[in-house]
């Protein structure tokens, strides 16, 4: 699993994600997202168009970068999921509560 962050916008971050989030990745886009936030971008996208497995490490991971987000007054949005990793998301009913996008451009464009 590989994880790149890149700004696109003074408070906005996407963490591009490619491989598998599992247990083994989960602590690491924990961490990759919390630096982002310390580095002044409380608005995160994480784009999972490369993510071709998702398992409940996976999913909680999330949550927990969502929580994180919204703790330094931002938020996290999801971008670009395959379709297996969009099953996942709503067989745990997550479709609900991270909101998803097309793309990471499309994410803050409210």
């Amino acid at each position: 699993m590989t994880f790149t962050t890149e700004k696109i916008d003074p408070d906005i971050a996407v963490v591009t994600a490619s491989g598998k989030l599992n247990m083994v990745a989960a602590p690491q886009l924990r961490e990759t997202v919390r630096r982002a936030i310390e580095e002044s971008s409380p608005r995160i996208v994480v784009d999972l168009g490369a993510v071709d497995f998702l398992d409940s490490s996976g999913l909680g991971a999330l949550v927990a970068c969502l929580k994180t987000a919204r703790q330094a007054g931002g938020d996290l949005r999801i971008a670009a999921p395959s379709a297996q990793v969009m099953m996942v998301l709503q067989l745990s009913n997550l479709d609900r509560v991270l909101a998803r996008f097309d793309s990471p451009g499309d994410a803050y464009r409210d």
